[in-house]
This record gives structure tokens, C-alpha cells and sequence, in this order.
């Protein structure tokens, strides 16, 4: 009697375990960009010491199941806080009645994300190709990945991407920009951060 009665406790605090610690979902799959919970910003410096914080009110994008890693950036969502000088960003800089949009791309190893539990975060070095305004180029970036649930992850910039705007055709844009605005001076080296949460993708649960 003794023996059976430690038996059903024993099973009964392995059951109890089993349900205060459940086995950890794996963080596989496709997801999609949570717009809402997402940003892109850049700071320029004008007049050689003026610094300013600008963003992107509407960004998209998604992960596949292999890895593939796609995000749109809406030029014309561009905010700077000075409608004026939204709608300059807009029509001389970005020129976005013909390039709307700018979009990153990257191949990542998803068996690098696999075990990453909830809470947990990893350094993963990637190239990213940038397409912006009718040119492209490769990049390398350092992106902090942290697991914040189940079902969500934050991608992050470990430090912020330096873009040249000489690399995608935009110089002569700050140029005019510059001039428009009679400044001194506006660089054209913009450091950009990036903070994007990902959400598991329900389509592709309910495909599986």
C-alpha cells in the first residue's frame, strides 16, 4: 500500500510539473511584420549641427518558412514632423510617384532561430539588399533577434545602418533639398535604426 501510494504521489508532481512547465513551441514557420508594433527611423544633421529623428509610419513585410526575409518601406509615409518638409522628402528626395517604395531583403538560416525560447535573444550578421529609389545595393547589418513569445519576435538593428545617399541616386535630391531650404549644409551619410516585431503567421498554421 505504501509502495502504491508513493507511486501516485510521484506521478502526480511529475504531472504537476509537466503542466507549470510546457514544452517550448518552436520558433519555425512563416511570419508576417507587425506594422503597428514596427519602425524605421534615420536622423540627418543640417547646418553641420542640427540633428533630427525622422520615420516611417507604414512598413510591411514577412519571413518564409526557408528563411527568405522581405520588407517594404512606404517612402511616402514619411514623417519629419514639418508637413512642408514631409512633402519635399516626398516629391524631391524620394521622388515617390515613381519609386514608392524601398525594400530590404535577406536569406536567413532559420536553424539559427529554432530553440530560441521565449525571452532569449541571439547576434546573427546578415547582407541585406537594399532596393531604394531605382538602385540597389548590398549591406551588412548585425540584427538582435529576441523570442518576446510564443508567437512573436523583435528584429532590431544592433547598431544603426550608415545609408549613402550616393549609393541609390539621392544625392542630387539633398542637394535640391539643401537648396530649397537655404541651409548650409545637409549630410548625406544617414544613420538608420530598425525595430520590427514579427508574428507567427496563423495562414500558414492553418496550411499545416
Amino acid at each position: 500500500m505504501k509502495a502504491l501510494f508513493a507511486t501516485s504521489l510521484a506521478a502526480t508532481a511529475l504531472l504537476a510539473g509537466c503542466a507549470q512547465e510546457p514544452a517550448e513551441v518552436p520558433l519555425d514557420g512563416a511570419w508576417v511584420l507587425d506594422g503597428d508594433r514596427s519602425q524605421v527611423s534615420f536622423v540627418t544633421v543640417k547646418a553641420s549641427q542640427v540633428a533630427e529623428v525622422h520615420h516611417f509610419g507604414e512598413v510591411s513585410g514577412s519571413v518564409s518558412a526557408d528563411g527568405g526575409a522581405s520588407v517594404a518601406i512606404d517612402l511616402a509615409s514619411v514623417e519629419t514632423n514639418i508637413d512642408i518638409r514631409n512633402e519635399r522628402m516626398r516629391d524631391i528626395l524620394f521622388q515617390v510617384a515613381e519609386f514608392p517604395q524601398a525594400e530590404v531583403t535577406a536569406a536567413l538560416d532559420p536553424a539559427d532561430f529554432t530553440g530560441l525560447s521565449v525571452g532569449d535573444a541571439l547576434t546573427t550578421s546578415v547582407d541585406l539588399t537594399v532596393n531604394l529609389h531605382g538602385s540597389s545595393a548590398t549591406m551588412p547589418a548585425d540584427l538582435l533577434v529576441t523570442r518576446i513569445g510564443d508567437d512573436l519576435v523583435k528584429v532590431e538593428t544592433a547598431q544603426p545602418l550608415v545609408v549613402a545617399a550616393a549609393s541609390f541616386g539621392l544625392a542630387e535630391g539633398v542637394a535640391e533639398l539643401q537648396s530649397v531650404a537655404n541651409l548650409d549644409s545637409i549630410t548625406t551619410q544617414v544613420p538608420v535604426s530598425v525595430s520590427l516585431v514579427f508574428a507567427r503567421d496563423a495562414a500558414d498554421e492553418t496550411a499545416d
